[in-house]
């Protein structure tokens, strides 16, 4: 199947029971067995639920892998990759990431004997330095958040295979319908569903994306034994939200690319953070570029910034990202404050960077806000 075709089928059947076209819900803790040990193949809700199946399936073929897995957020998927590890491996991670992966890196998994390295990505060959015979893990966002920088995951691929070492790849700002990092040697491909796979603000999941039969059973263990899992109601709005979204994230790209171009011109805008800008060569691995854009203005003023991010009226000032509707945060403030002043001016984030999720809507009316925001 073609992915518009794989969006709205892959992993879903009728309902054998009454042919509903949709996923049921299946609410239930509890599956009646017929006798210890014989049951219709689901014994208890953490373990197994028919529509977490049937999205964990249709997550697997978006992603062209074998085996998805799903979870109550994307932290918590996070979480059970660092549950693979002992105390002493080490973690090579892209210097320029979301906050909550930097903070569940350092203050929960350094504390159980995990150690991790932050370095810049976009040139691999000076991360394989940071390789010893610890190291059990390359990870790696791309684009990355909130600098939008590009990471070659084949190069990354290349490197991991080398020296016998795992590649996980934080696909969320690019979704499967934008680049496919299993097919160029990724090992894990994780999700936080709550943005553009679930797409419509209404829900909190992470997903893990793996070929491995063993990686997925190890992983499929901790699930269950952790029961860091989603809720059936939950699992079905994602599936919905499936459905549509290689037609909302070409409308995100087109908007995205829209606006970038705006900033890029407004006299009052200093740098712009946009996939489609790139000049690095892992550009070429992506079929279009998103909808996510950041930017600073002319003096890095704390003060304007703020007031900019207040003055927005179509654009919403929130945490998250990927809904329908358009996003403005502040990362320095909001999404990584986690991170240590030092070390998020030593990898670029300025105080006054301003991220945007780009939404659906009119593009005339997003620009129209920009235009009154900024001034």
């Amino acid at each position: 199947m073609k992915f518009a075709t794989k969006a709205i089928h892959a992993g879903v059947e009728p309902d054998p029971t009454t042919g509903a076209i949709m996923t049921p819900i299946y609410q239930t803790s509890t599956y009646v067995q017929e006798a210890p040990g014989k049951h219709k193949g689901y014994e208890y809700a953490r373990t197994q639920n028919p529509t977490r199946n049937a999205l964990q399936a249709a997550l697997a073929a978006l992603e062209n892998g074998k085996h998805g897995l799903c979870y109550a957020s994307g932290l918590a998927s996070i979480d059970a990759i660092l549950k693979l590890f002992k105390p002493g491996d080490e973690i090579i991670a892209t210097n320029d990431l979301y906050g909550g992966t930097y903070r569940i890196f350092t203050k929960i998994y350094s504390n159980f004997g995990l150690k991790f390295h932050f370095v810049p990505m976009q040139d691999m060959a000076s991360v394989e330095k940071y390789i010893n015979a610890n190291t059990k893990m390359l990870w790696l966002e791309t684009p990355t958040n909130p600098l939008m920088r590009l990471i070659d995951i084949q190069a990354a691929g290349t490197l991991a295979k080398k020296h016998n070492v795992l590649l996980a790849v934080d696909n969320t700002f690019a979704t499967p319908y934008l680049q496919l990092p299993l097919e160029m040697g990724a090992d894990i491909v994780m999700h936080s569903v709550t943005k553009y796979l679930g797409g419509h603000s209404d829900t909190v999941m992470g997903a893990l994306i793996v070929n491995d039969d063993e990686l997925a059973q190890r992983l499929a263990f901790i699930q269950n034994a952790s029961g860091a899992v989603p809720g059936p109601q939950d699992c079905f709005l994602v599936l919905r939200g499936l459905k549509t979204l290689h037609v909302r994230m070409q409308r995100h790209c087109e908007n995205g690319r829209a606006i970038a171009e705006y900033l890029a011109k407004h006299t009052k805008v200093d740098t712009v953070n946009y996939p489609g800008f790139s000049t690095h060569p892992a550009k070429n691995q992506m079929r279009d570029f998103g909808g996510m854009v950041s930017f600073t203005l002319k003096g890095d003023d704390w003060d304007e910034a703020l007031r900019v991010m207040s003055s927005f009226h179509v654009f919403s000032l929130g945490e998250s990202l990927g809904g329908v509707e358009s996003l403005v945060t502040h990362p320095a403030s909001m999404t990584h404050a986690s991170i240590p002043k030092e070390e998020r001016l030593q990898s670029g984030l300025k105080d006054t960077l301003i991220r945007l999720s780009v939404g659906i809507e009119d593009i005339e009316d997003l620009i129209a806000d920009l235009q009154q925001a900024i001034g």
